[in-house]
């Protein structure tokens, strides 16, 4: 098997020349504590991005508000000229305050500039595919979408951006979402122990639209975790990578960007893709979570 066969296959967004391997990368740990400001060791997070090429990845998830500007700077710094084929998602819809705090920012005017700091700092004509960030840490929040959502439509009809995405979103707000225009891929929080999106991600498995889950292991209870450590003493594994196992098992349209600025690191997140669940295993981590599961 090749390593670009073992990052857990490849899925196709829909409509678009875009075909990605099923685990990438997510880069937001690239920047200094907190996201904010540079890394302790940039040589490592370039050896980190290079090494991730090297193995296969062929999608990297970003945003210029990580740093805000070092993790881009750094990614255009270890691989531009991009290898062909590398897919770059990036987000947008908030800032960073002075003292590192998260500001969400959907107005015009930092949707705009926030493209444009994207494609200076990654060195692009255009954004492969650009997310908007809506909703709170990790609930959407009701309302319309539509005013952010032209803006991005604008810069796309510009030729800036070549596809656009949802993060933070509900169904009711990606249905709205395609009466205006085409939207790619989707990315909410969700997790064993998170479960709401368990229908959300069966409607946009019927639609062919990506699901790229956020925090893959964040928000488990001591019991809950005791459950995966468990399981992932007696494959010989952490239970990071049970948690991201189950997700690609889940369903697949789901993409993984677990991030990391350590190679050691990467290499484990990476080794997901050998993972094989048997169903006793699925089962029990499926007790995990709350929500019950939708037939895929």
């Amino acid at each position: 098997m090749t390593k670009h066969a073992q990052l857990g296959g490849t899925f196709n967004f829909p409509d678009t020349t875009l075909t990605v391997h099923r685990i990438g990368y997510g880069a937001m740990q690239l920047a200094g504590p907190h996201v904010f400001g540079p890394p302790r060791d940039r040589a490592e997070a370039i050896a980190v991005l290079r090494e991730a090429i090297d193995s296969g990845v062929n999608h990297i998830d970003t945003s210029d508000f990580y740093g805000p500007h070092v993790t881009n700077q750094i990614i255009k710094e270890a691989l531009h000229p991009y290898p062909k084929g590398l897919t770059l998602v990036t987000k947008v819809g908030a800032r960073r305050g002075d003292d590192g705090s998260w500001i969400l920012d959907r107005s015009r005017e930092n949707l705009v500039e926030s493209v444009h700091h994207n494609l200076r700092n990654l060195d692009l004509e255009t954004l492969d595919i650009v997310n908007l960030r809506m909703g709170g840490f990790s609930t959407p929040e009701p309302g319309s979408i539509a005013e952010p959502l032209k803006v991005l439509i604008e810069l796309k009809q510009q030729g800036l951006i070549r596809h656009i995405g949802l993060s933070t979103v509900s169904r009711e707000q990606l249905a709205e979402a395609q009466t205006l225009t085409e939207i790619v891929c989707i990315q909410n929080f969700y997790n064993l122990a998170n479960r709401g999106d368990d229908a959300f991600i069966h409607d946009l498995a019927k639609q062919g639209i990506a699901y790229v889950p956020y925090f893959p292991l964040g928000g488990f209870t001591p019991l809950q975790s005791s459950v995966m450590d468990t399981i992932a003493a007696s494959l010989g594994v952490t239970p990071m990578q049970i948690a991201q196992a189950w997700l690609l098992h889940r369903s697949p349209n789901i993409l993984l960007i677990a991030g990391t600025s350590r190679r050691t690191h990467l290499r484990e997140n990476l080794g997901v893709a050998k993972l094989q669940l048997a169903p006793e295993i699925i089962a029990q981590l499926d007790s995990i979570g709350s929500a019950s599961l939708a037939p895929l």
